[in-house]
């Protein structure tokens, strides 16, 4: 059997080597390092994959949700919605700029932030809500917009972890990840089911106005060289990062029903056992399982992991501590105990090996191991 692998990069970059050597090469021969036609040409397929108006490619997902929210005008002290469990930079970029994050709790299956928790959280100085998309599937994306028209407030997705995933409206359309707020933001980092072989990130909007602003916060705060009209940052994703995600976009759906089909195969082996919850799937969205995340029902996490890493299998925590709780990020308005199903989640969630190069063997070897544990 071959190394199992949390992500398998490497054997992912072996089917398509040859084609990512020769754009590399190109890139390098044309010396356009900067800006150069591959990222152009990127951000052109990238739009047409989502089908979104504007991509703005950038350096890395959290750069992505930083220049979205100055695009928008947030200003110090507005209050920004988002939920307690979810990667940090997430809420980072928040603080950073010296808005003010407002941390919410999620729902018990789906894991995605509550729609009922946003609503009473609403206050005078709210003014945009960051939905995470997380471990692979949206959020309810029809409940926050209307949320969201009802008090005027702005919808910044966080579709880092769902990139291919779409969600279906009540009248049966659907739209991609990332497409239906006001504003879109994604990571490629090289985990992600659309990675670079670096950093990378972009952002995606429908509108033309709030394009161009990006566009211009993304590039020093000038729409013309030399010519600042607003304080901006440096942020733009290199012609060799671009030139592979070209590669990798053309995979990307067959990437994500290689991990749809290896997460059925997880289902399969664990579906009848009461002391894991397999994960759940919304009804208003696909999941394309950036993670596989099991949630464990009184069972010792630290001893399965323990019995996992003896037998050659990794595992992730993703996440061990709820935002809330995190020494950063401490706050008067919330005390251990207020965000009880993100608290819950963090002592009982375990995420197994998710990645295209899965194969049977392994899977069967992954599952067999936990479940000898469990039934001990």
């Amino acid at each position: 059997m071959r190394k199992i692998q949390m992500v398998d990069l490497k054997g992912q970059h072996a089917a398509i080597k040859d084609r990512v050597n020769t754009s590399i090469q190109e890139v390098i021969d044309t010396t356009a390092f900067i800006n150069g036609p591959e990222v152009k040409e990127f951000q052109k397929e990238l739009e047409a994959y989502l089908g979104v108006k504007h991509v703005i490619p950038c350096a890395n997902g959290t750069d992505a949700l930083q220049i979205a929210m100055m695009g928008l005008g947030l200003q110090p002290g507005d209050e920004v919605i988002t939920a307690d469990f979810t990667y940090v930079a997430t809420a980072e970029v928040i603080a950073l700029l010296n808005l003010t994050p407002v941390l919410v709790d999620v729902l018990p299956d789906t894991f995605d932030i509550d729609i009922n928790a946003i609503e009473n959280a609403i206050t005078s100085k709210t003014r945009a809500i960051v939905p995470v998309h997380l471990f692979g599937q949206c959020a309810n994306m029809e409940a926050i917009l209307k949320l969201a028209k009802k008090h005027n407030l702005f919808v910044i997705e966080d579709t880092a972890q769902a990139i291919g995933s779409h969600y279906r409206f009540n009248d049966g359309s659907t739209k991609k990840a990332g497409t239906i707020g006001n504003v879109g933001c994604t990571s490629f980092f090289p985990a992600k089911n659309l990675g670079c072989y670096g950093d990378g990130g972009a952002i995606f909007t429908n509108d033309d106005d709030l394009a161009s602003k990006i566009r211009k916060v993304a590039n020093h705060g000038q729409s013309v060289q030399y010519i600042h009209d607003e304080v901006g940052v440096n942020s733009r994703l290199d012609s060799i990062q671009a030139a592979i995600l070209r590669i990798k976009l053309r995979q990307l759906d067959v990437y994500n029903k290689a991990r749809i089909l290896a997460a059925q195969k997880y289902d399969a082996k664990f579906k009848a056992h009461p002391r894991l919850t397999i994960p759940v799937r919304a009804d208003h969205s696909n999941h394309v399982f950036h993670q596989y995340t099991l949630k464990l029902n009184g069972v010792d996490r630290d001893a399965l992991r323990a019995h996992l890493t003896q037998n050659n299998i990794p595992s992730g925590i993703y996440y061990p501590i709820p935002l809330h709780l995190q020494k950063a990020y401490l706050d008067p308005r919330y005390k251990k105990g207020d965000f009880p199903v993100t608290e819950d989640l963090c002592r009982s969630v375990i995420s197994l090996p998710m990645h295209t190069e899965l194969d049977d063997e392994q899977i069967n070897y992954i599952t067999t191991m936990i479940i000898e544990f469990i039934n001990v």
